[in-house]
Formats: structure tokens, sequence, C-alpha cells
């Protein structure tokens, strides 16, 4: 049995499931939103921090509870749309947020020290994902008890001489809907999609180390590491769009996203900065494409019948496309992501909430009525996202979230409750 007052083993985990998280949007993003929120900046944190933070946690409770795989989310509404979802899924991350890593990397860790063509930086770099992915059953204990700490404690430096070193003013804010717009900022750290991604990372590597653990010790486990890791994350996102917010005065307002982390870093960390965060984003970055490259892989393995062969050959695609799509900047690859994340976000957060929720809430019935009514009302957001805006203004009469890009969550959230008083009702006659 394994022993759950290992605390060690929990520190580990959480440690590793932190540094999963964190990558390329979860740095670059929250100091942006601070800059750009200015005194309303804990209004447009709290926001960030519904979809960055709670929302992935609530998808590694799920993992807990399932331990299965990315396909098990969706098998309430069929197999065949758990099959899509999944594919959807992994195609996105390997295409957007993988890549977007690497360029992040070249743009901030190694463009202002070598003047070298970031497909030297792309290749480089996803050769070493490579070497880490394949070696499967260390991944865990390599990012829990090296990279993660190092990660942490540059961040800690940062946002403590920040903190400890400016006046606590703060500029008017130049964001229309702190609120809102902090949730639809927090889509871009992709943390939804990377909860059912790592999570199952998360479950094989912790079955891989503790090959008799229980179900109980298991869930116990993932839930605690889930926790732990959600309050690293909150930590670190409040005080990096805090650290944004007390520099309003330092930087030209249409300075860009990586050109600002720079700049902060350069500030507060001296002529030295550069190098402390060079450091800091390559690791940030690097953690984050072997989860995705790495559960990908896991994923394909799975569905070739626990085939290795599947799961190098896919690795290696996963790091093909990773250098071909890490030659675009990362503001052009943020603005790519919108499209696909109005799509495909709405639904990887209400299948999150679904599985999180008692079995009594979320009989097949309810579950089906829920993701369909989610995949319909989402479509005027990803419609509005791709200039069609017709139908996005129609909607705006009738569903006042639907200005904010949420026009999905009342309707599924009433076809929820009506969908349990239904089937309520006819349990009791």
């Amino acid at each position: 049995m394994y022993p759950m007052n290992n605390t060690k083993e929990t520190l580990v985990s959480a440690f590793a499931l932190f540094s999963l998280f964190f990558g390329a949007g979860n740095l670059i993003l929250p100091p942006f939103i601070g800059f750009n929120s200015g005194e309303l900046w804990w209004v447009m944190a709290i926001g960030f921090c519904l979809s960055a933070i709670l929302i992935p946690i609530l998808g590694i409770f799920a993992h807990a509870k399932l331990q299965g795989t990315i396909f098990d989310f969706g098998k309430k509404v069929s197999n065949t749309f758990s099959l899509v979802f999944s594919i959807l899924i992994y195609c996105i991350a390997v295409a957007l947020p993988s890549p977007r890593t690497a360029s992040v990397t070249h743009e901030i860790g190694i463009a202002p020290f070598f003047n070298i063509p970031s497909i030297y930086t792309s290749v480089v770099y996803f050769g070493l994902v490579l070497v880490f992915a394949l070696n499967r059953s260390k991944i865990l204990n390599i990012l829990g008890k090296f990279l993660t700490p190092a990660i942490l404690l540059i961040l800690l430096a940062i946002i403590g001489i920040c903190v400890f070193s400016f006046d606590f003013t703060f500029g008017a804010s130049t964001v229309k809907s702190p609120f809102t717009d902090g949730i639809l900022e927090g889509y871009q750290t992709f943390d939804a999609i990377a909860a059912v991604v790592v999570g199952g990372v998360l479950i094989i590597s912790i079955n891989l180390k503790n090959k008799d653990i229980s179900y109980t010790d298991r869930k116990t486990l993932i839930r605690n590491a889930g926790i732990f890791a959600g309050l690293g994350l909150l930590f670190v996102y409040g005080g990096l769009i805090l650290t944004g917010a007390l520099m309003h005065s330092n930087f030209n307002a249409d300075i860009n996203r990586t050109d600002l982390l720079n700049g902060i870093s350069r500030t507060l960390l001296g002529n030295e900065g550069n190098k402390f965060l060079s450091i800091l984003v390559s690791l940030a970055c690097f953690t984050t494409a072997i989860g995705i490259v790495t559960g990908t892989a896991d994923f394909i393995k799975g569905r070739f019948n626990n085939s290795n062969k599947a799961y190098t050959i896919t690795a290696i695609i996963s790091c093909v496309l990773g250098i071909v799509m890490g030659q675009f900047n990362v503001d052009y690859i943020i603005v790519v992501a919108i499209p696909a994340l109005m799509f495909i976000y709405p639904i990887t957060i209400i299948l999150i909430v679904l599985n999180v929720l008692p079995d009594k809430y979320t009989a097949p019935k309810v579950f089906k009525a829920v993701v369909y009514t989610t995949i319909l009302f989402s479509v005027p957001d990803f419609l509005n996202s791709i200039g069609i805006t017709s139908v996005a203004k129609f909607t705006a009469a009738y569903l006042p979230l639907s200005t904010y890009s949420l026009a999905w969550v009342l309707p599924a959230t009433i076809a929820l409750v009506i969908g349990n008083l239904s089937s309520e009702k006819a349990t009791t006659v």
C-alpha cells in the first residue's frame, strides 16, 4: 500500500504538476494583465484565476475521480464524441501551446544573447523535449525535484523585489470589463486544456512509480497535489499581476507581452536580469512542452493497445510540428489561437465541471443535454472570433453574457438545472 502520510511524494507530485501547468502563457500574460488593468488589477486577477486556476484544478480533481484518460471525460455523451473531443484537444495542444513555448523561449531566452535563427532554437528545444518524453518513467522526479524549484526561486525573486521596492500606486485601467476580460485572458494559458492533458500524465507517472497504489490512495494523492499546485499558481499569478500593475509608469502603454516581461526583469534584477529571465523562461516553457508531448503520446499509445512504437512515433511527430509552428512569433500564435479557444474551451470547462459533480447530478441524459447546449451556444462566440459578427449581435439581444464572449454559460447552467429537475420528477412519478 502507498503510505498516505508520505508528504514528500505529495510535494514532488505537486511541484511536477505546477511545472506542467506553468508555461509560456502563464509567464507572459499575468504581468501584461496587471500593466493594463491598473488600479483594477485585483478585479482582473479574480477573473483570470477563475479560468486559469480554479477550472484547471477542478480538472485535476476530475482526473482523480475518473483515473483514466482524457477519453473518459466525454464518455457519458458517447464514445464517438469523446474520441473526437480528445483528438481535437491533442491537435490544438501540439499545434498551438506547445510550439508557443519554443517561440517564447527564443524571443526571451535566446534572441537577446545570440543572433541565431529561431529554427535552430526550435530544433534543439524539441530535441531535448523528445529525449525527456522518451524517458517516460523519470519525468515526475525530474520535474518535481529539480526544475520546478528553480522556476519558483526566480519567480519569487522577481515578485519579492517589486513588492518591497515600489510604492503601491496604480495607473488608470485601460480595460473595459476587467472581470470578464480576466476570464478570457485565462483562456490563453490553455490551462483547462492542460488539465485534461497533463492530469493523465500525472496518473500514469504515479502508476509507474507506485504499481501497488490503491484507487483511494491514488485519488487522495492526486487531489492533494492539485490543491498544492493550485495554491502555488495563485501566489505566482497574483504576484506577477501585481508586479505588472505596480510598474505601470515604467514602460510605454503600447508595449507587447514579451517586451514587458523583459523590461520588468531588467528593472528588477539589473543588468543580469535577462540571464535570470532566460533561465526562467526556458525552464517554464520546457516543462510544459514535455507535458503536452508526453500526454499526447500516452493517449495514442493507449489507443493502439499500449504500443511503444505508437508512443515514439507520436512524440516525434509532435516535436516536428512544434519545430514548424514555433517559427511564428508569440503574438501571432496568440491571435491564431483565439478562434480555437472560443470553441473548445467552453466544452472543456463544462466537461470538467460535470465530471467533478456527484454522479447523481450528472446522469447520462443530463450530461448530454448540458454538453450539447454548451456546444450550440459557444458557436456565436466562435463565429464572432473569426469575424462573422451577425450571429453574435443577434444573441447579444437575448443573452447578456454574450457581449463578454460567454454566451454559453447561462444556457448550460439552465440545462443542468432543468435536466436534474426533470430527472427528479420522473423518478418521483
